[in-house]
């Protein structure tokens, strides 16, 4: 297994009564992108904010490159974007990035290399203050990849872009990583998630309800048919596959099996003397197994 990048153990944060993060432990492998998925409110950024530093824990530790949140070399190596990017508004978006660039004591030559790859290079003498919701994200984005760190804490990194400029913003992340950077953000698109990371967690209320791959959480895929008429063909599929393999459901017949099972029961089914309409693999999404887990905790 990788390296653990960032490990926090029972990490928590409480507002006299309220808890807004409670005992969660996860973790992050080096090289990898990690998905923070959770309702509004759920702690998520909170628990970055921790991460980085930017506020103490109540309870509990955590590890980020090995070293204790906001300890300056683990700064140096971690690039940080949570809630709003905030910038000079008088100032151009490549003046913005100057001024952290002298700051972080990174070459001027660098600024040039992050608006690009951001896609930000021909705007980039404009003024902050006339740039849309979704260059200001990608000027963030660029901010936070000043340094070549080797970790990335992004909230929200899509939050204002149209579908090409997610597109974009997803070419970005998943290249970071092809590179060797490490990505944890956070986002409630889970089309995007389920598209781009290895692993998620997924918090409500505070407490970390999952950590796992994408694939596992997802889990096998089922299948699915319609047939006529449903009294021939029903029985037909659960004497290939089980009583409890088969759902008669408002729209056909869900079938807990693999693709293996597949021509089988297209076998039976025609073979009962039912009419096969429809046979698919049917996987679910990302966002069908979130609110599943998210109600559940509600």
């Amino acid at each position: 297994m990788n390296e653990a990048i960032v490990s926090t153990d029972r990490l928590t944060k409480r507002y006299g009564s309220h808890t807004a993060v409670d005992a969660v432990s996860m973790s992050v492998h080096s090289g990898e992108i990690y998905g923070f998925l959770g309702p509004n409110g759920a702690g998520k950024t909170t628990t970055l904010r921790m991460l980085v530093g930017l506020i103490r824990p109540t309870g509990g530790t955590a590890t980020v490159l090995g070293r204790h949140p906001g300890d300056p070399e683990t700064m140096r190596r971690t690039g940080v974007l949570i809630e709003g990017p905030g910038f000079y508004p008088y100032l151009s978006g490549r003046d913005n990035l100057r001024v952290l660039a002298r700051y972080r004591g990174v070459d001027r030559d660098e600024v040039e290399q992050v608006l690009d790859r951001v896609a930000l290079a021909a705007r980039g003498n404009d003024k902050f203050r006339t740039y849309s919701l979704g260059m200001k994200q990608r000027l963030g984005v660029a901010a936070a990849l000043l340094g070549r760190p080797d970790l990335l804490i992004l909230d929200e990194p899509t939050n204002g872009l149209d579908p090409a400029g997610m597109a974009e913003m997803r070419e970005l992340i998943t290249g970071l990583a092809a590179d060797g950077h490490t990505v944890v953000l956070s986002s409630h698109l889970l089309a995007e998630v389920q598209e781009i990371c290895d692993r998620v967690g997924v918090i409500s209320g505070g407490r970390l309800l999952t950590e796992s791959t994408v694939r596992e959480l997802r889990g096998a895929a089922s299948l699915f048919l319609r047939a006529e008429p449903l009294e021939l063909a029903f029985p037909a599929v659960r004497r290939v596959v089980g009583e409890r393999s088969a759902l008669l459901t408002a729209n056909g017949i869900r079938v807990d099996a693999g693709v293996a099972k597949a021509s089988a029961v297209a076998r039976a089914v025609i073979e009962a003397g039912a009419d096969l309409l429809e046979l698919r693999s049917d996987e679910k999404s990302l966002e069908e197994v979130f609110f599943e887990m998210t109600e559940t905790v509600k």
